[in-house]
């Protein structure tokens, strides 16, 4: 698998995710099997490039190549000063967001919104192109399959995307206006993948290694990239690529695993974050970490009136440590549909 001038160890990404996919998240997902994560989306709004929020977005400390930084804006020429922006900062890869479909990116015509003015959506890739190669950096393109089920554009975007020299095209199997909603399809990811010769890479409800399996034969994409299944679960990229690899299951990971991978995750977070911050973001990962496991739910609850990393990390360490006198690997319950709505909201609302 290659974007440019670099090769991927494997064709699994994580896919970029708001209020998640921080430099602490992607690092562990790479460590557990994911061979390309991609960060935070960073605005295009220069005004807002010395805030907190965009400093850690734009944090790279640690991290193994290749780095990619997804941006999102509106306007072609903020977006082509924001990719420059984000080289000087360490960027080897520039990816453009026009997949988000979130309110508050959304209404500023940003995200998934420019699919619905193409000559927009196109005189951005071409000018963050145009500013990225001499540099030699890579420009990829994240997209939904359209705005709505009536205006279906991907193709027609994709082929023009291509032709104005993206290097890899990622595409979620959702229109904007399905959100995380229903089910994605991967009929339109096919006839994308069919009519491109650059890389072209599926997303969207691959939560299994069979999913996996699956939508590699019906798209023929070159790679998958994964979003909301690995949240809670980031081994879930081995577990994928052994699947592939050997059409068998790997064995869920054991407690104590488990329990070192996630504290160990949690004092990075915390070290980006800091003390209070780092202690309430900190509260979604250990939430999704063990919602799926006998007694998670309450454990949460519980959790979440913590008020210190300290507090959190020893409560954590000692509830893994219960679980293992009673379980050598991880026990998981059935998939919970409610926590799923509760993750959709989240992300809306990063």
């Amino acid at each position: 698998m290659q974007i440019g001038p670099y090769t991927l160890p494997n064709r699994l990404f994580v896919a970029p995710m708001a209020g998640v996919t921080d430099r602490p998240f992607r690092m562990l997902c790479k460590r557990l099997g994911a061979g390309y994560a991609v960060s935070e989306m960073v605005t295009s709004r220069k005004d807002l490039w010395n805030s907190l929020k965009t400093s850690r977005r734009a944090n790279h400390e640690g991290e193994s190549a290749p780095i990619a930084v997804q941006i999102a804006g509106t306007d072609a020429a903020m977006m082509a000063e924001a990719a420059a922006y984000n080289i000087e900062r360490g960027a080897q890869i520039i990816d453009i967001n026009m997949g988000c479909p979130a309110k508050k990116v959304c209404s500023k015509w940003a995200g998934s919104a420019l699919m619905q003015d193409e000559a927009l959506a196109l005189e951005i890739v071409a000018a963050v192109v145009e500013a990225c190669a001499p540099k030699g950096v890579p420009v990829t393109l994240k997209m939904r399959t359209g705005w709505c089920q009536a205006e279906k554009n991907a193709l027609s975007i994709a082929r023009a995307a291509q032709d104005a020299g993206i290097a890899l095209l990622t595409i979620h199997g959702r229109t904007r206006e399905q959100g995380y909603g229903g089910e994605a399809e991967y009929d339109t990811i096919a006839a994308v993948k069919a009519a491109l010769k650059i890389p072209v890479v599926a997303n969207g409800d691959i939560a299994t290694p069979e999913k996996a399996a699956e939508v590699l034969q019906r798209t023929g994409a070159d790679a998958l990239m994964i979003g909301r299944a690995a949240q809670g679960r980031p081994w879930i990229f081995r577990e994928i690529a052994h699947y592939l690899e050997t059409g068998l299951h790997l064995a869920p990971p054991t407690v104590e695993e488990a329990s070192q991978w996630l504290i160990e995750h949690l004092h990075d977070h915390y070290q980006l974050y800091g003390e209070l911050t780092g202690m309430r973001s900190a509260r979604k990962h250990i939430g999704w970490a063990v919602r799926q496991l006998p007694g998670g739910e309450d454990f949460r609850r519980q959790m979440n009136l913590l008020e210190s990393s300290a507090d959190q990390v020893s409560a954590l360490s000692d509830w893994f440590a219960q679980l293992g006198r009673e379980h050598e690997r991880l026990p998981y319950l059935a998939a919970d549909t409610s926590a799923a709505a509760n993750d959709e909201q989240l992300l809306l609302e990063a």
